[in-house]
């Protein structure tokens, strides 16, 4: 018997925005209805396969390319890949959509200076003091998406009231909740 085919969660937004956190909460909800998910965490895949990979606009690119191709190899195996990537670039998206197909992109919306309170790494600080190039969000662009399927605002929710709030919106815009 053919298992459904999957379909790919990609959470793009600001470092510490909350993308991985919520990623990380929506997967027990989804592993409850019985979804095989995985998530793709952008820094602990670049520490896999695209340690050799730069910052600069054609690094973050070539990275988001890989990330795309195993999602989409995950989604067409009937797991749900929850994709948590900064993903800056209008670009980037676009040819991930395209590559996996089934997509869904869900844009963690959280004003810059949260983001500056939440990061634990201090790489907001160490780009302000000009230690750090090409941070997203300060001397490199984040280019907002213009329609993703689900926007997530982070401030004033949990990262588990977050999570029910994508599942819902998941349900409404039809997609399987049931595998």
């Amino acid at each position: 018997m053919m298992a459904r085919s999957g379909y790919c969660l990609w959470f793009t937004g600001l470092p510490s925005a909350g993308k991985t956190t919520i990623a990380r909460a929506v997967t027990p909800l989804l592993r409850a209805r019985g979804w095989n998910v995985e998530v793709l965490d952008g820094d602990e895949v670049r520490q896999g396969i695209s340690a050799d990979l730069g910052f600069d606009r054609a690094g973050r690119e070539a990275h988001a390319r890989r990330v795309a191709f195993v999602a989409k190899v995950l989604a067409r195996n009937g797991a749900i890949p929850i994709v948590a990537l900064i993903s800056p670039y209008a670009s980037s998206r676009a040819h991930a959509r395209k590559e996996v197909g089934r997509f869904v992109e869900i844009y963690v919306t959280t004003p810059l200076a949260v983001c500056e309170q939440r990061d634990v790494k201090g790489l907001y600080k160490k780009a302000r003091e000009g230690q750090i190039h090409e941070m997203t969000g300060i001397d490199d662009p984040y280019e907002v998406p213009e329609s993703p399927e689900i926007r997530v605002d982070t401030v004033g929710r949990t990262p588990e009231e977050s999570a029910q709030f994508i599942v819902s919106e998941l349900e409404r815009l039809g997609w399987p909740l049931d595998p």
